[in-house]
């Protein structure tokens, strides 16, 4: 049985992709279990009440990906 937990989206930061079924990859501020919010990277379904894997980031994390993709040849 998997542990009960908390989430709330405190800013939506913008859309990466939506999939055929709605299901969108969105970057967002999410306070986990009543914590402070931290950057979230994760596929969300339409009405936010589930989603998929994700990666949570804080600021410094953030600004280092974002330093580290900058840097990169796409």
């Amino acid at each position: 049985m998997a542990d009960e937990f908390s989430y709330e989206i405190t800013q939506k930061h913008g859309i990466l992709s939506t999939s055929k079924s709605g299901w969108t990859m969105e970057l967002n501020s999410v306070a986990w279990n009543g914590r402070s919010p931290k950057y979230d990277l994760r596929s969300w379904s339409p009405d936010h009440e589930k989603m998929g894997k994700g990666v949570t980031l804080t600021t410094e994390e953030l600004t280092a990906l974002k330093a580290l993709l900058s840097g990169m040849q796409l």
